[in-house]
């Protein structure tokens, strides 16, 4: 959507924007498990050129209610044992102005926003005047869905409340198709934001977008090749241990090879296009699903015509062997062209039985 130019004054010497043009590295675990989980990664990824900030979750927003919710406040004390320790700066997710109260309470030294909170001008007004007067760092998190308006809103409600030092994220958007990734890149909505708002510094969750080890390189590079000014991952000494996002999180080890390749612009075999081609695709997937569904709306059409215009009891028993017969081809068809079988058959059945329903046939399912 088009979003109205309004003035943002990001302050000249941002916390978000390395004056030598090197990335904002932004790195730890998803969630904060334990005091020696926090420090021994954080130890690691201080080893980490480039790394700067070190993150955690604190409060998890969950959809269900049964789900890990952070381990609260506690890990806020976690965090500042992390920056006496290490000389890491500490960074933490916030969405609501009790979590804002307690990063303050502890010292934490920037807060990134929750795209849940960016979605709601209510929880806006009520962090940004926590945040008043206190020239706190702030990274906008993009809403949950594609909204330039709400994004604009959430850093003009900072400006209002004093703030200029802050930047904003793209971690991705929940959109109708989101394969390959956990949360679709809009590349074209973030560089809508950049054209707006050229000072504004942008950076970019590569893990929160990916959702899995394997696409964090194409989406860091695609990121940077875009003029982004920062990345944030996430790292856990024990990613299959982990009580949140276990799939994205990388060992240090395995991070500091990712920020060397991204750093250096390696472009390893075939991932610089990987991110284009799946984009590509789930594009022509997304056209081809649109296509089934106007096919299926007009078969179920016909098929109720049909209903209306039996004959007594000849049609169905004539429909029945045609529809039998069709079957019988179909699947043979499957087997030749290597399509997935069970997946053909359970819609040929599903389409057999809405033929049940509509018209009183009684063909027997095909599996």
């Amino acid at each position: 959507m088009k979003a109205s130019r309004t003035t943002i004054n990001v302050a000249p010497q941002s916390s978000f924007r390395n004056p030598d043009g090197s990335l904002v590295l932004i790195a730890g675990p998803c969630s904060a498990e334990s005091e020696e989980q926090m420090l021994k990664t954080a130890q690691q990824l201080k080893a980490i050129k480039g790394i700067s900030v070190f993150r955690a979750g604190i409060w998890k927003s969950r959809t269900r209610p049964d789900s890990f919710k952070g381990v609260g406040t506690v890990g806020l004390q976690w965090l500042d044992m992390v920056k006496k320790e290490t000389g890491l700066r500490t960074a933490c997710e916030i969405a609501n102005a009790q979590h804002a109260e307690a990063a303050l309470k502890h010292n934490i030294d920037l807060l990134t926003i929750s795209g849940r909170a960016t979605v709601n001008p209510f929880a806006m007004e009520e962090i940004a005047a926590v945040l008043k007067g206190t020239h706190m760092p702030v990274l906008v998190n993009n809403p949950v869905y594609p909204n330039l308006e709400l994004w604009i809103g959430a850093l003009e409600r900072l400006q209002q409340a004093g703030l200029s030092d802050f930047g904003v994220i793209n971690r991705g958007f929940s959109t109708d198709e989101q394969y390959p990734y956990r949360n679709h890149p809009r590349w074209d909505h973030m560089l809508q934001l950049k054209d707006l708002y050229p000072e504004l510094p942008v950076l970019c969750d590569a893990a929160h977008i990916a959702g899995r080890r394997s696409l964090l390189y194409p989406v860091s590079q695609k990121a940077v090749d875009l003029g982004i000014d920062g990345l944030l991952f996430e790292s856990h000494t024990n990613p299959p241990a982990a009580l949140s996002s276990p799939q994205q999180q990388l060992l240090p080890q395995e991070l500091d090879l990712l920020v060397n390749a991204v750093a250096s612009k390696v472009k390893l075999t075939g991932t610089t296009e990987l991110v284009e081609q799946l984009d590509e695709l789930s594009q022509q997937i997304e056209s081809l699903d649109d296509e089934l569904m106007e096919l299926l709306l007009r078969r179920t059409a016909m098929s109720k015509k049909m209903s209306q215009r039996q004959v007594g009891d000849l049609q169905p028993s004539l429909q029945a062997q045609r529809w039998q017969k069709q079957l019988h081809e179909w699947l043979q068809r499957t087997t030749s062209n290597g399509a997935d079988k069970s997946l053909v058959a359970a819609v040929l059945n599903e389409l057999q039985q809405q033929n049940t329903r509509n018209t009183g046939l009684g063909a027997s399912a095909i599996i």
